[in-house]
């Protein structure tokens, strides 16, 4: 049976996760309904100018016009949560890598979405 107010797409070891993370710490997630759980309990750090990162398309995609109609869940998603005032970086994709693979945590899901990717920061929890 889960917890009230918990959204349940939040499993034990991601809520053991997101209370293990410090201020500062990243964890990375791909999909809209589990941003939506995790932005109900995550702050995202107001001290630093983007605490919002995804993956830049590459140049190829951007010359293409390439459309992901994920960010606009994302842009929402924040905006529900944070504020529009948040900004939301574009990361290059090999340094989105490399930030990756130094995140606090990464969450894999079945999400297909190219440039689905996303990163957060964690911001002071009161």
């Amino acid at each position: 049976m889960p917890l009230k107010t918990i959204p349940r797409c939040l499993s034990p070891d991601l809520l053991h996760t997101l209370a293990a993370m410090g201020h500062g710490d990243e964890i990375g997630v791909d999909i809209p309904t589990l941003l939506d759980g995790v932005l109900q309990l995550l702050p995202l750090d107001q001290y630093v100018e983007m605490p919002v990162a995804l993956m830049d398309p590459v140049p190829s995609d951007k010359a293409a016009g390439i459309e992901i109609p994920v960010w606009k869940q994302y842009r929402q998603l924040v905006d529900k949560h944070e504020g529009e005032k948040t900004k939301i970086e574009y990361v290059e994709r090999f340094a989105f890598y490399d930030r990756a693979k130094k995140a606090f945590a990464v969450v894999h899901t079945g999400e297909l979405a190219k440039y689905g990717n996303i990163i957060l920061k964690k911001g002071v929890a009161m």
